[in-house]
């Protein structure tokens, strides 16, 4: 087995620290955070009581064509 060094030990650190923080954002991204899970819920409930408008009905609303 050959001996390895201080320095290919801290380059391989290296590699792996920006592997996690890869990772890392990957995870946050896939949830969401306790203020958006519940605009989320408050969006759903008000879809459920039919509160919502249809993205066309929006426009005519916005006069947007």
């Amino acid at each position: 087995m050959s001996a390895v060094t201080i320095e290919e030990v801290y380059n391989e650190l290296k590699a792996l620290r920006s592997v996690i923080e890869s990772v890392k954002e990957e995870i946050e991204d896939r949830f969401l955070t306790p203020e958006e899970d519940l605009l989320v819920e408050k969006a759903l409930k008000e879809r459920r009581e039919s509160k919502t408008i249809t993205l066309e009905e929006l426009e005519k609303e916005l006069n947007i064509e």
